[in-house]
């Protein structure tokens, strides 16, 4: 829950990590969606949020600093429906220059703003459910996945500050992601997923980074729940943004076969 920082009526938020799942989210009836639908209200309203999604990979950090940023429909082959849905939140451009202030003194990178930057779906699909208002405003983090996760947890570490800010950092990725799965079982995780969601809930709660960092040596089944890192290196922002410290489970469960849909909050 959200509390209240000594000496100033800024509230302060919590770092979080959300599985964002199929494009479909916002019209599916799983327990996931149920979830997220309610966890707007459990942190209250931020000042703005900051998403770091999983559908956002440049070279360098660059931050969206559009003023109002359109909804990207970033897939295909889809419901038209899902295409006529648009999440009109207002843009943060001053919080896009706070996160190249904080970057360039903390962590000693170049970031930049892209002025024209929209939503992807890695953004508007949770927050659809968690603001369904759109009246907070949002921008995003690109991710860099050539770099890894150490790089992405000092991405996160440097923007802890924004926590007490009314900020909330929200890692959006997939605890669990693996589409080939989907050819092969569509209605029920595989063994490999489940132990490596089990392991991940496990090292999360503990706080234990050095495992969590070096995930591909440290777990037997990592190169099958993530193929590819991208949908992962959310959650080491919002690791980094929580202090490294252990964090709270909010959610568990699975979707469309593997698709672990689980969320974790720090702080």
């Amino acid at each position: 829950m959200m509390t209240q920082d000594s000496g100033s009526s800024v509230d302060v938020m919590p770092a979080i990590f959300v599985s964002h799942g199929s494009p479909m989210l916002v019209f599916e009836d799983i327990p996931a969606r149920d979830f997220l639908a309610q966890l707007g209200q459990e942190f209250g309203r931020p000042r703005a949020v900051l998403c770091i999604s999983a559908h956002w990979e440049t070279a360098a950090p660059m931050v969206g600093g559009a003023a109002a940023p359109e909804t990207i429909h970033d897939f295909y082959g889809f419901p038209e429906a899902l295409y006529r849905l648009r999440y009109p939140a207002p843009g943060a451009p001053d919080l896009a220059a706070r996160v190249v202030d904080l970057l360039g003194e903390a962590a000693g990178l170049e970031a930049s703003i892209d002025p024209v930057r929209g939503l992807d779906h890695g953004a508007w699909n949770p927050l659809m459910l968690m603001f369904p208002k759109a009246d907070v405003p949002v921008t995003q983090l690109s991710i860099q996945p050539p770099l890894g996760p150490d790089h992405h947890l000092a991405l996160g570490r440097a923007l802890a500050p924004l926590r007490q800010e009314g900020v909330l950092v929200m890692g959006s990725g997939g605890a669990v992601h693996n589409l080939a799965q989907f050819r092969v079982d569509r209605m029920n995780p595989a063994d490999w997923a489940i132990a490596f969601d089990d392991w991940l809930g496990e090292r999360i709660s503990a706080g234990d980074e050095a495992r969590l960092v070096n995930y591909r040596r440290m777990q037997a089944g990592a190169a099958e729940a993530h193929p590819t890192d991208e949908h992962l290196l959310p959650l080491f922002v919002a690791l980094g943004a929580g202090g490294g410290a252990p964090a709270r489970e909010l959610h568990r469960s699975f979707a469309h076969g593997s698709l672990s849909m689980a969320a974790y909050a720090w702080g």
